[in-house]
């Protein structure tokens, strides 16, 4: 899975395990029942959770044509085989398969669905990285861990450093705590699925799910009793068996002992490139369906998952092609990754970026800032998650982001910043998780509690900003199958716009459990995207896309 700071679960997996752990079966919260599996497509007034309106735009659009889009997905990789997504994965047309060749000379070899930029010789990935504040600690140090002052023309440097350093410190800290609970945690789950099995009466390789919960009494034992509620606790967070539950957790604490005591080594070991060199020369190979693939997977299915087919979800689009392309491991990204991968995105045709992921250090941010340029100057659209600290960005920025470093933009015009909602209009619309920001965030789209599919024909529940941002990237891919001659600058236009203002509904304020806001506040449109008011707005504009 993936460094849970900024993705699906680890807040998830963190709480509940607080609120199961803390407590006993008997005083432990009353598990909140789950909204429907499609609460996110669904339309406030008509079906009373707060979802995009999807069912109203498809009957506005009926009787209309649509061209294909294609969509790209910048994360952990995807799984080629999902019923739900292999026939509309994006086939490179120039490219013939697995002939060891790189038949449109584009630098890539196979390059048949996309390309990993973590790859390497052999089919290797380097899926388990650190977060890039370690990173640049740890290449920093030698050169100023005894200097106390900027050194002439040093200044800029040493200053990226003491803000690094901050960071590292923070997140060295926050890690190693974590990992110290939980740690045990981890034993209490192994030990309580154990219980579980033998009162079900299981084989020690099988698995349970929350159903099976039901056919569990516990009775007088308080130890059947107390493992029945952190199941029950783990299972209301994570859609799953208990193996997916332990696997989640096991990933969680990969990634925080990477921050703890880094494997510095594995990107050279596994790519064998440079990171913080950009010549030009390809890297990387064409396995995109890897052992952390389940985020990307899910991501995709919120975007274009195959309508109308009875298996799995529908997603937002239907007539898309997914270009996966993986540069996000379980830790953060590289700035060399993401910059290549939008040029590669770019260069094979698609219109649509969704890029789910984030993080608090970019030493190469001129590199994607670039990338970001080249996208708007091919008029592709950029859309993001905001993130899932519970920040506000307007004060501590996230990066990618649009605010470039040459100061030729502070808001640029193909770029999307999305936080996360949730399915009712109550305290906890704006998701507790979500980053926000009246700036830098443009809009809200649903985030919590959102189920997609997953690999290897699972599903998956999750909460995440990563899930926000695809399904807002799912509207404006319909809008454009429909309405192709509009430009990325007018699809940002039609995404805003679709968002009304949810003013005067008071919320907890991101990252508080007290503080209350005007969820109008907590971004620039002050508004949950609305796929039925987005496609009415585009049919009353002129197009401007210059390449039809």
């Amino acid at each position: 899975m993936i460094n849970f700071r900024k993705y699906l679960f680890g807040s998830a997996i963190y709480g509940a395990l607080f609120l199961s752990l803390n407590a006993s079966a008997q005083t432990a919260p009353a598990v909140q029942p789950d909204p429907p599996k499609n609460w996110h497509i669904l339309d406030l007034q008509a079906d009373g959770f707060y979802g995009i309106s999807l069912n109203n735009a498809y009957n506005f659009l009926k009787g209309k044509k649509s061209k294909t889009v294609v969509v790209a997905t910048i994360d952990s990789g995807i799984d080629t085989t999902q019923t739900d997504l292999k026939s509309i994965l994006w086939i490179n047309p120039k490219e013939i398969p697995n002939n060891g060749k790189d038949d449109d000379h584009n630098g890539y070899v196979d390059d048949v669905h996309g390309w990993d930029f973590l790859g390497g010789p052999g089919g290797k990935v380097d899926y388990t990285e650190t977060t890039e504040e370690i990173r640049e600690y740890n290449r920093l140090k030698p050169k100023y861990e005894s200097i106390t002052t900027a050194p002439a023309g040093g200044e800029k440097e040493y200053a990226y450093w003491v803000n690094v350093r901050s960071v590292h410190d923070s997140t060295y800290a926050k890690s190693s705590n974590e990992l110290q609970q939980l740690s045990p945690m981890m034993g209490a789950l192994m030990a309580t699925s154990g219980y579980i099995k033998r009162e079900l009466k299981l084989a020690p390789a099988a698995t349970f799910v929350k159903a099976d919960l039901d056919k569990v009494s516990g009775g007088t034992n308080d130890t059947i009793a107390q493992s029945k509620g952190l199941w029950e606790q783990m299972f209301s967070q994570i859609n799953g068996d208990n193996s997916k539950v332990i696997k989640e957790l096991s990933d969680y604490i990969a990634k925080l002992n990477n921050d703890v005591t880094p494997d510095l080594s594995s990107r050279k070991n596994i790519v064998g490139d440079d990171p913080n060199i950009k010549d030009g020369k390809p890297y990387g190979n064409n396995v995109l369906k890897n052992p952390d693939a389940s985020h990307g997977t899910g991501v995709a299915g919120l975007i274009g998952a195959i309508r109308g087919n009875g298996y799995g979800i529908d997603g937002v689009a239907d007539n898309v092609r997914i270009m996966s392309i993986k540069g996000v491991p379980n830790g953060d990204e590289y700035d060399k990754d993401i910059a290549n991968a939008i040029h590669y995105a770019v260069d094979n045709g698609a219109k649509i970026i969704n890029m789910s992921f984030g993080k608090k250090i970019s030493p190469h941010k001129d590199w994607v800032d670039e990338a970001f340029k080249y996208a708007a100057k091919h008029d592709v659209l950029l859309v993001q998650a905001a993130g899932n600290d519970g920040q506000d960005m307007d004060v501590k920025p996230q990066y990618p982001n649009d605010t470039f470093e040459d100061g030729s933009s502070s808001d640029a015009d193909n770029v999307i910043d999305v936080g996360a909602s949730g399915a009712k209009v109550d305290e906890n619309l704006a998701a507790t998780f979500s980053n926000y920001g009246k700036k830098n965030v443009d809009v809200f789209a649903p985030g919590a509690k959102v189920t997609s599919i997953d690999t290897d024909a699972e599903f998956n529940t999750a909460d995440g900003t990563s899930f926000a941002s695809p399904i807002t990237a799912g509207i404006a891919a319909l809008v454009l199958e429909y309405y192709p001659n509009l430009s990325a600058k007018q699809l940002k236009q039609v995404i805003l716009e679709s968002a009304t203002p949810v003013a005067g509904t008071m919320v907890l304020k991101p990252g508080s459990k007290t503080d209350k806001v005007d969820f109008a506040s907590l971004s620039k449109t002050g508004g949950i995207v609305n796929a039925y008011k987005a496609v009415q707005i585009a049919s009353k504009l002129k197009g401007e896309r210059k390449d039809k």
